[in-house]
């Protein structure tokens, strides 16, 4: 039970910690013609979206209720 509780812990403070931390995204974009190439590459952050933060935060906490046992 108590590795129940920690996994909960970790899930729980990942949810947190999505709120606040955006995450890097590249893309590229470009032709190929013969052996000649042009291309552009883009960067970006983005934030999860809120709903699958909630989610993670609803999860760990369970897990967490779930796990804590007794004694």
């Amino acid at each position: 039970m108590k590795m129940l509780f920690g996994v909960g812990l970790v899930v729980l403070i990942l949810g947190i910690v999505s709120f606040f931390v955006p995450y890097p995204q590249k893309e590229n974009h470009g032709i190929k013609v013969g052996d000649a190439s042009i291309g552009v590459q883009t960067e970006h952050s983005e934030k999860v979206p809120v709903v699958v933060s909630a989610i993670l935060l609803l999860g760990g906490a369970g897990m967490m209720i779930a796990g804590r046992g007794r004694g």
